[in-house]
């Protein structure tokens, strides 16, 4: 009897309809306006009705075609059965030559296949270290000279500035021993 001396407690939860707004941080509502997705009109799109439409008969022919695959083979090979019972001292031998052919084949086509793009992929690495390499290399003359050529005619100024110098030097020179004399 203890136990409903105790009221009961409820826990009062709000509820949201589907036309109306909660605003985040408000908890305000306006009726009729939604800026999401309209959930009233919970249909499909008219895009997703034709994609339906259309691709439903292709995926029902794919798979009738399946299955009528799938029964001819079954057919095939319960007709078949006696028939290599029969044979399969040759068909075995023989399966087991195609077989071996048909994966040689396979395997030198595979390593030709693989020795072509590996010659290709060298040759073309080649192509492009080799190519960047001679144009990088005339970059490099091309600076080289440039700087050659600027640092042949600062030096040449120099030279010339030393022999003006120089010469005017000796002018001085003998003018004040002319001046002397």
């Amino acid at each position: 009897m203890a136990d409903r001396d105790h009221p009961l407690h409820a826990q009062v939860h709000p509820q949201h309809r589907y036309d109306q707004v909660v605003r985040s941080g408000t908890g305000k509502t306006e009726a009729g306006t939604w800026t999401g997705k309209n959930y009233q009109s919970g249909g499909p799109s008219t895009t997703q009705v034709l994609a339906v439409l259309a691709l439903l008969p292709i995926g029902g022919s794919l798979l009738a075609l399946a299955g009528l695959t799938l029964t001819g083979t079954v057919i095939g090979l319960t007709v078949a059965t006696p028939v290599f019972v029969i044979f399969s001292p040759v068909l075995v031998p023989a399966a087991i030559a195609v077989t071996m052919v048909v994966l040689g084949f396979l395997s030198s086509g595979a390593f030709g296949v693989t020795g072509l793009s590996s010659l290709s992929y060298v040759f073309n690495r080649l192509r492009r270290v080799y190519s960047s390499s001679d144009e990088h290399d005339t970059e490099w003359a091309k600076r080289g000279m440039q700087d050659m050529v600027g640092y042949a005619g600062q030096k040449t100024k120099e030279a010339g500035q030393k022999t003006k110098e120089a010469g005017q030097n000796m002018e001085n020179k003998s003018h004040e021993q002319s001046v002397r004399t």
